[in-house]
């Protein structure tokens, strides 16, 4: 839970720098090949994790290998950041949940969208702009495949389902049985 907290806190504050989408993408970019970089080197994401090594030294380390890079200066004082305040195993975190926060600071409501089968893009085009009419909002939509469905969409917003899914009639129908 706590960690959840501070992924949340580290992307709003990195999301409130960010000034345009050029800026967005870049960063995006350059810290996602920071933390394939981490996640690749064990001897180096061993080095920055351990906890016996002073953060002094942590810190000149990193400091020396964001050089080597072609991270821009947002990108090397973020992920310093995150090292002088041990705070680097939350990067994935923080880069997954990085596009959902910056559409969300500019207003774009995100939705996923579970299906049996994959949307055509006639499909998907359509879907995106029934549901901006309807929220009266850019949306950005994400598709995943869910077998479990038999047929239709469930489509999520937040904590708001719209189930219109052949699975979700079913049950709608069995809980109307039910009740008598």
């Amino acid at each position: 839970m706590k960690s959840q907290i501070l992924v949340k806190r580290y992307t709003l504050g990195l999301v409130n720098s960010i000034k345009d989408e050029t800026e967005f993408s870049a960063l995006l970019g350059e810290l996602s090949a920071f933390s394939e970089l981490f996640h690749t080197h064990k001897e180096l994401k061993d080095t920055l994790l351990n906890p016996f090594l002073p953060t002094s030294r942590k810190v000149q380390i990193a400091h020396e290998l964001l050089a080597t890079t072609s991270s821009g200066k947002k990108a090397q004082r973020f992920i310093l950041l995150l090292v002088e305040n041990d705070r680097l195993e939350l990067l994935p975190e923080i880069i997954e949940s990085l596009p959902d926060a910056w559409n969300e600071e500019k207003g774009v409501d995100m939705y996923e969208v579970a299906s049996v089968v994959p949307l055509t893009d006639d499909q998907r085009k359509k879907l995106k702009v029934k549901l901006e009419r309807l929220e009266k909002k850019p949306a950005v939509l994400k598709y995943r495949i869910d077998p479990e469905l038999v047929g239709g969409l469930l489509i999520k917003r937040k904590n708001i389902v719209y189930d219109i899914s052949i699975k979700g009639s079913l049950l709608r129908l069995k809980e109307k049985i039910i009740e008598g």
